[in-house]
């Protein structure tokens, strides 16, 4: 949800089909739905053949009507030259950290952006603290875990440097309410279920959106990711 409420600032609602945007790694496809929602043709991108299936079903529920699917290796995007120059915006929410070779990625997106298209990417703060059951080990292999801890500004600004990018605004999403809601939410899916533990965490889920920034201003306590606005030159 906070990444979400962070994308909507840089996603204004448009004329339904009239931009772009390509959702590279999007998991089930929350995102891409949203964009579709919004008004974006939006085209989501997973390795995860399951994933797709399960973001295609969801969409038709959610009527995302533009929105649509592809199983793709996000690291194999030069091997697709159909997606050159295609988009508008480009979103890449929590991906980069679990591969090796970032910079042939961010370049990589920047090769399917139209000119002056914009990258909405968010990762993990370098300095944000585990929260419950975090795993901090870090694979030396693209197995599904991260291959780096995260990113700092200045290591953005030198992927945008790398890639051909004009860093425009470095920020930070998911304070210490929500870092703690979802501990709540791990810790009793551990004691329970995964089902049970939504509900457990749901009448609460109002609280970080009103509040997260201020408390985790007033508390000095590290965001959980850190977001990159960039634009293609």
């Amino acid at each position: 949800m906070d990444r979400w409420l962070w994308l909507k600032k840089y996603l204004p609602v448009v004329p339904s089909g009239t931009r772009s945007l390509v959702d590279v790694g999007c998991g089930t496809g929350a995102f891409t739905m949203g964009a579709a929602r919004r008004g974006y043709r939006a085209l989501g991108l997973s390795w995860d053949r399951r994933n797709q299936t399960v973001a295609q079903h969801r969409a038709r529920i959610c009527k995302a009507h533009t929105a649509s699917f592809e199983v793709q290796d996000v690291r194999r995007l030069d091997e697709r030259p159909d997606l050159a120059e295609q988009f508008d915006v480009a979103i890449c929410c929590e991906c980069i950290e679990h591969i090796l070779d970032d910079v042939k990625l961010m370049r990589d997106i920047y090769r399917c952006l139209k000119p002056q298209g914009v990258l909405l990417l968010t990762t993990p703060n370098l300095s944000f603290k585990p929260m419950a059951y975090d795993n901090d080990n870090l694979s030396t292999v693209e197995d599904g875990g991260h291959v780096r801890r995260g990113y700092s500004p200045a290591d953005l600004t030198r992927l945008c440097q790398q890639s051909g990018f004009d860093a425009m605004k470095i920020e930070y999403c998911s304070g210490i309410l929500s870092q703690k809601l979802t501990s709540l939410k791990r810790i009793a899916a551990s004691a329970t279920s995964e089902m049970i533990s939504w509900p457990i965490v749901l009448p609460f889920r109002w609280i970080p959106p009103l509040f997260d920034s201020a408390v985790t201003r007033a508390m000095k306590w590290p965001d959980y990711s850190i977001t990159l606005v960039a634009r293609k030159k």
